[in-house]
């Protein structure tokens, strides 16, 4: 038994460490009901874009759903153990952090070291979309959103529309009218040289991969960041367990 004048002192280490915890796991419940509700919301706004990668419905949104839930349930847990004051609930809560951890950290370098391939996979994904568009079809539908939401045309330009059956029959997709939509005309959309005046002119794919690649150390450091952000909870559950433990320290 340690004595009195120790444990005395050790209390408001052992109350601070529960305050640090407690709003790190309120943190960390928040980013969770994050997660559920982009889940959620790619789920519903976005399975057209998620189409043109894969000729089959994604799972992407129901692994942020599932994600979601998880660190949902262990943030409320992390709460439940802090306060509680149970050595084992808090090494369990930490080992959880720590898988979290590694699976971030793990997705991101893998994200990074692929991201060519992921880039040529999406790149042939939208030029296979492109070459097959007949405007009535899912992936067609896709190519619209994208084109209309993104105010981009074709792959690497609206120039890439040529190539396509469904050129020589309508011309260049109403979707990628840059003005109003009565300027273009079949006539016009069918010429190009007409419809470069009345069309977006950046690709869709060039526009994406622009973007991505000149903020790529931004993406990182916040990706990183979210990964070691994990570390601090693990630091502060062991500490506390292992304060508790030592001090044999009991809340009612």
């Amino acid at each position: 038994m340690s004595p009195p004048s120790r444990r005395l002192q050790t209390k408001p280490v052992i109350t601070c460490l529960k305050t640090f915890l407690i709003s790190y796991s309120l943190v960390f419940w928040f980013t969770g009901v994050i997660l559920l509700g982009v889940g959620v919301w790619g789920k519903v706004s976005l399975e057209t874009y998620f189409s043109l990668a894969s000729s089959e419905s994604t799972n992407a949104p129901y692994v942020l759903i599932g994600t979601g839930a998880i660190i949902v349930i262990f943030g409320l847990f992390g709460c439940f153990a802090t306060c509680r004051g149970s050595p084992w609930m808090l090494k369990l809560y930490a080992m959880f952090l720590t898988l979290v951890f590694l699976a971030e950290l793990i997705a991101g370098v893998s994200g990074f070291i692929f991201r060519h391939e992921i880039k040529a996979t999406l790149g042939k994904a939208f030029n296979e979309a492109v070459q097959s568009y007949n405007s009535t079809d899912s992936s067609s539908k896709a190519v619209d959103l994208i084109q209309r939401n993104l105010q981009c045309c074709g792959v690497k330009n609206y120039t890439d529309w040529v190539e396509t059956a469904y050129f020589q029959e309508s011309g260049i997709p109403l979707s990628c009218c840059n003005t109003d939509i009565a300027s273009c005309t079949p006539e016009t959309l069918k010429d190009l040289d007409k419809a470069g005046k009345e069309v977006y002119q950046t690709g869709c794919f060039a526009l994406v991969t622009t973007t991505m690649e000149s903020n790529l150390g931004i993406i990182a450091g916040i990706s990183f960041g979210i990964a070691f952000f994990q570390l601090i909870g693990v630091f502060l559950a062991c500490c506390l367990s292992r304060y508790i433990t030592n001090n044999q320290y009991e809340m009612v």
